[in-house]
């Protein structure tokens, strides 16, 4: 039985599910990482990969849905893991998932220092950083319902911000504004002026981690489960809008890039965006979409603190680390779970300073990789669980959201991430995070079992 010291509160109303599913996956994927996916592949072979990740993803969301109303759980899908794949697994899971976005943190909060250096260039970085860090804190330390409302301001900027950026840029390719190097309008003579796929079409599969690093946040939906109202009924309406709004936001977003940019000036130097709004001539271009970028940020370090805390808060509830990271505050915040989440976050940023082309690269690595592993093990665990409830003596009409064309929907939601993890060793450039991430995973598991056979042991002399 959980005492009022151990449990979280169900503060979290339909309005910031919806919003946080929806911005916890517009971040800096979409922001700045887009340029580099069309310099890689090329316009369409970019179009494809959002595309081909679009439907990756939604089919991962398909089996979390179900996972989710059946057993609304913070931490869902490290919970999941344990009992329908394995404890060494479900311990596995959650530490990659509270490793990447604890890693993103120390990224999420350097990147911003530097954002305000745009406006105040004599200021040192580490100042932004450290006011920033209060900030987010702040946020997730005060209740559930605090860090929900914030969250939901922050995801209405970056939506209205992508909005407003695929209507000027479609009225930009129908001719309506001038666009610098263009006369007449350019429509979409950018797709195809190289050749439809001028990297190869090998270029499609060798970005489809940057791809799904982009759609990563996606799956907070699972782990705001135990703290939403009326979980069966708000967690399959924000899972059923998935793949629409994955198509109108990063495809959207993509196609009027891909058309507006011609791909080799595309890259990581510049946002996509600045460089679209520029091209437009319209006013303060750089300084308003720096401005979404800084809430993109924030926006992904508020998500991420929360979803880190969670997953140790998680682990402790399964008594799995030590309960101290249980305890919760009268408001239902796991405030010592918080506090390690965000050191883990503040040592992340040490070491991109310290040892940015060592320790940090295999932190970034390693992290890039986790979320694919993290859906293969959603896509797993609904296989498993729909045996178990049959086996139990269940029917499906008993399921109140069900992952449709079972076991189709999950064996092909693995399966693909499984492939867009292993097509990364054609990548010179991002093969080393397979190389990193297959003797950490390893790592995790020798570390459970040890733990578990010194635990028996110690049991066993009592």
């Amino acid at each position: 039985m959980k005492t009022e010291h151990q449990a979280l509160k169900r503060k979290m109303e339909a309005r910031h599910l919806l919003m946080i599913s929806l911005g916890g996956v517009i971040g800096t994927g979409l922001f700045l990482s887009s340029g580099y996916t069309i310099h890689q592949a090329g316009p369409v072979g970019t179009i494809l990969a959002y595309a081909i990740g679009a439907i990756i993803v939604y089919l991962v969301m398909l089996c979390l849905g179900e996972l989710s109303v059946a057993m609304p759980q913070t931490g869902s899908f490290h919970v999941y893991a344990n009992r329908f794949i394995g404890p060494g697994t479900g311990f596995t899971v959650a530490i990659l998932y509270w490793f990447t976005w604890t890693v993103a943190l120390g990224s999420e909060f350097t990147a911003a220092g530097l954002i305000m250096r745009n406006w105040f260039p004599q200021s040192p970085t580490w100042i932004w950083s450290l006011l920033f860090m209060i900030v987010i804190f702040v946020s997730n330390a005060f209740s559930v319902r605090f860090f929900a409302e914030t969250e939901f301001w922050f995801a209405s900027i970056k939506v209205l911000a992508i909005v407003f950026f695929i209507g000027i840029g479609l009225l930009a390719i129908l001719g309506v504004f001038p666009v610098t190097g263009y006369n007449p309008q350019p429509l979409f003579h950018n797709l195809y002026a190289n050749g439809l796929f001028p990297t190869g079409f090998k270029g499609v599969f060798t970005t489809m981690l940057t791809v799904n690093f982009a759609f990563s946040g996606t799956e907070l939906i699972g782990v705001t489960a135990g703290e939403v109202k009326d979980p069966a009924k708000t967690i399959p309406k924000a899972i059923h809008t998935t793949l629409w709004r994955l198509i109108i936001f990063f495809i959207g977003s993509i196609m009027v890039m891909a058309t507006l940019i011609p791909w080799k000036q595309a890259g990581v130097i510049q946002s996509p965006f600045v460089l679209v709004f520029k091209s437009i001539g319209l006013p303060f271009a750089g300084d308003l979409m720096n401005f979404v970028i800084l809430t993109a940020i924030l926006s992904a370090a508020n998500s991420g603190l929360y979803a880190s805390t969670r997953m140790l808060w998680s682990l402790a509830h399964e008594r799995t680390i030590s309960p101290i990271f249980g305890r919760t505050t009268t408001n239902g915040v796991p405030l010592f779970a918080l506090i390690a989440s965000m050191l883990g976050g503040i040592l992340a940023l040490l070491s991109s300073v310290i040892a940015a082309s060592t320790v940090y690269l295999v932190l970034v690595s390693i992290s890039g990789l986790a979320v694919v592993l993290v859906w293969m093990a959603i896509a797993l665990s609904e296989i498993n669980f729909r045996k178990a409830w049959l086996k139990a003596g269940h029917s499906v009409k008993e399921l109140k959201f069900r992952t449709p064309w079972y076991p189709i929907v999950p064996w092909i939601a693995f399966l693909t991430s499984l492939l867009s993890c292993v097509l990364i060793i054609f990548d010179p450039t991002q093969r080393p995070a397979l190389f990193y991430m297959i003797p950490f995973v390893i790592g995790c598991y020798v570390l459970y079992y040890v733990k578990k056979a010194i635990r028996k042991n110690v049991n066993k002399n009592l």
